[in-house]
Formats: C-alpha cells, structure tokens, sequence
C-alpha cells in the first residue's frame, strides 16, 4: 500500500481534482488518500482555510457571519457543479455539516476556530469521495473519529497520540479507496483538534507508519525538492534525494515543501517520502530516506533555507560556569511558560536562548526576563526580530572550509552574523542573522556552494 497526500495547490477547483483522481487511480497501491482544503486558484484568491477562519472571526465578532459562509459554501459549490456532481447531495452534506460546526455551543475560541478550519479537509475529503464514486469507481470517505485519529488537546498545535497508530492500521485491511481528511483528528473528550498550519503532511505521516506503507507519496506543485525557495533564486538547484534528517532541519528553518513534523512517524519506520508534482506526475520527485539507504553525497551542501519570526534573550552572568545548575534553571523558566527553545548557543559566562516570537508573546517575555533578573545575572537582553538561517547537507561532514566559505560569502554581501551554531551530527550549521537579512543571506549561501 502506498500513502498518498495531496496539497491545497492539487485540490483547488476541478480541474486539479480530476487530475488527483487520475493519479490516484493510475495504480492500484494507492489505496489511502489524504487531501488538504482547496488551495489558492490563482495569485489574488483566498484558501478555503483562510476562509474558514474568517467564518470563525466573523461568529465571534457577531457581525459578517452570512457572507462568510457563503464564501465558504459558494467554493464548493463551484467545484461540484464543474465536476458534474451537482445531482448528488454533496452539496446539502457540506452546508449541513458547516451550519452544525457554526451552531456548536461552545465559549471557548480556539475550539471553535479547530473546529471551522477542520471543516476544509472534512468536506474536500467528502467532496472527492462522491467525485470518484460517481464515475464508478470503489472509494469511501474516512471519518478521522471513527478511524481512530487521537490527538491532544491542544488547539491549533495537536500532537498524535500513540494508541492512535494501533487503531488506524486496521484501514489497512480495506479494499476501497480510502479518502481521508487530513489536518485534524480529536482529543480523547470528542474536540476536534488541529495540527499547525499545514498539518496535512502530518497526518500523510501518520497513516504511513500506522499501516506501514511501502512510500508515502507527497504531492504538491514543484517537480522537486530544491536547494532553495525558487521565489529567491532563479532555476534552483534540484536535489533528488534528502535524508531524513537534512530534510527536518530545512523544513524547520522554512522549506514550505513538507511540515516540520511530518518525518517524525515515517522516520521511525524507516519508510521512505517521496515529494512530486500533481502537474507533472511523470516525475520522478524528491526521494527522502533514512541515512542507510541513501548514497554517499555528491554535493557537501544539500540546502538552504531560512525563517524569520525569532526572538533572541541573551543571559550574562560573570562565572556562570562555576555555577553547577544555572542552565538547567535558566531553561526551567521557558518550562513554565509553555516556551519551547530553538537554539542555545553558550559561553562561560553566557547563555542565548533563541524562541520563536509566536511562541513567547511579550507577557511571557516579560516574565522570563523577571525571573532571570531575580537569579542574579549581571544583565538580560533581547534582541528580536531575528532570523536563521540554516546551511545543511551530510557531505558538510567530510569537506573542510565549508564554515569558511560561508562566512566570506556573509562578508562578500555585506550582512552581520550575530552567532553560529552547528549542531553535533554536522549535518547543519545555524547562522544568526537580522530579520531584514534573511532572504539575501539565503542567496549569497546559494551563489556560495551552487553557483
């Protein structure tokens, strides 16, 4: 059995549809299907998950809410009638499904948001499911509830649960064409719960692992995986083939190619994720393997990619390195804050701890830089909008200069390293740099090592 996932791009209007119902149906293995909410038409068009939310901003505003939704119901309407499906009750099922989520209950926002922002997957899933049995063929829509889809019970950041995979391998005893939604699951009191933004990678992953799939089949609009953003650099670099791990850091930094976490279930199952276009499906696409099964490289630089939205919080204090405890303190604060951190770069008598800005509004910023002051630094300051910029690639291990090379080209264009982190597997080295820097930082690397 091949995993299959298809982005907003492939799902858009109907004509991007009939081309996913033909891939799919070009062989026989590809049996679980995970499909996003239409994406974007063209340039200046709206997602229907943007939509969505705006429906769920428009309920709690109390003003708007009508002409939200027709937004909403208007789209689908305009694919089922150009799929020809129109005689069906697709439409009825998703109006009926929306006004049900629209007519929940419930004071708390972000339950809501979950639960509108769910209702693009669900209902594109349904909507797919009806095209594909109206031209005859054996397919049906997977609800994530009945399946077994478990997540916590964080809104808008949901993690799988592991009793999960167990319940969802059972899909695998299935001889229909599985159309699931992707994108959200439930907690174990019944919310629907949502993965960040682009969470339907995530849930490709899941399935993946939990029926072991021979290849979880990625499908987007770009025939590879390339050095970097196309949109920064003319005719980039295709690269054929990832590891694991080099894709994660590159995803991390801001390759919007695949989620962050979606290598996480496939990766413990060894199952290999291959990136291809709905446009050009004859491609052959962007394998990523684990380390094992992968070539030795022929470049020492696989990527390169950069984030900005980074908030940096320099701690200094004289004989910090005498003082057994204190990092362990110091990360302990960011613990009670629910603040994950990024980086740490350290000295003797200093620690930067790098967060995300989204992760440490200034009310949590302001009690992490309390707390600091009362252990007794000599100072605390923050630097923000900050940026990373990450240079990956496994034959960085075996090639001498690179780190050389790619500070010159910093220099070269003029552009301030505030700090450099490698990590220890020396698959990736971090290069802090200003927010404003970010995108030329990503072009002096790449005219470094591909030009």
């Amino acid at each position: 059995m091949k995993v299959i996932k298809f982005g907003g791009s492939s799902l858009a209007d109907a004509k991007q549809i009939r081309k996913v119902c033909s891939i799919i149906l070009s062989d026989s293995r590809r049996r679980l299907v995970v499909v996003s909410a239409p994406g974007k038409r063209h340039a200046d068009d709206i997602k229907v998950t943007d939509l969505l939310i705006s429906l769920s901003r428009a309920i709690r505003d109390g003003k708007g809410t009508e002409a939200a939704l027709e937004a909403v119901l208007s789209r689908y309407a305009s694919i089922a009638a150009d799929l020809d499906i129109l005689e069906t009750d697709i439409l009825k099922i998703i109006k009926n499904d929306i006004i049900s989520r629209i007519n929940t209950e419930t004071d708390n926002h972000e339950k809501l948001e979950d639960l509108l922002k769910a209702a693009g997957e669900d209902n594109t899933a349904k909507l797919v499911a009806c095209y594909l049995q109206h031209i005859g063929e054996n397919a049906e829509y997977i609800d994530p509830k009945d399946a077994g889809m478990i997540l916590s019970s964080e809104f808008g950041n949901a993690q799988v649960l592991p009793e999960a995979y167990e319940r969802l391998s059972e899909l695998a005893q299935k001889d229909t064409i599985m159309i699931f939604p992707g994108f959200f699951g439930y907690s174990e009191n019944g919310d629907v719960v949502t993965f960040s933004r682009g969470g339907s990678d995530v849930t490709g992953g899941i399935l993946a692992a939990a029926v072991n799939a021979e290849v979880y089949e990625n499908f987007t609009d770009v025939d590879f995986v390339y050095a970097a953003n196309p949109k920064l650099i003319e005719n980039p670099f295709p690269i054929p083939l990832f590891t694991y791990e080099e894709m994660r850091e590159l995803s991390y930094a801001g390759f919007s190619v695949l989620h962050e976490e979606a290598l996480a279930p496939v990766y413990k199952k060894g199952i290999p994720v291959n990136i291809r276009n709905t446009n050009n499906p004859d491609a052959s696409g962007t394998f990523i393997v684990p380390e094992d099964k992968a070539p030795k490289p022929t470049l020492p630089v696989s990527g390169i990619a950069a984030d900005t939205g980074f908030i940096t919080i320099h701690v200094y204090k004289y004989m910090m390195n005498r003082l057994i405890g204190y990092g362990r303190e110091l990360l302990s604060v960011l613990e009670n804050e629910g603040v994950p951190f990024e980086h740490m770069p350290s000295g003797i008598d200093s620690i930067s701890l790098i967060v995300r800005e989204k992760n440490c509004p200034p009310a949590k910023l302001d009690k992490i830089i309390e707390c600091y002051k009362k252990m007794d630094a000599d100072s605390v300051t923050v630097d923000r909008d900050q940026a990373i910029v990450m240079l990956v690639g496994r034959g960085m291990t075996k090639t001498v200069g690179i780190a050389t090379r790619a500070t010159a080209a910093f220099a070269r264009s003029k552009i301030n390293i505030r700090m450099i982190n490698q990590g220890s597997s020396e698959v990736s080295i971090m290069f802090g740099v200003e927010a404003k820097d970010a995108k030329s930082s990503v072009v002096a690397l790449y005219n470094e090592f591909f030009n």
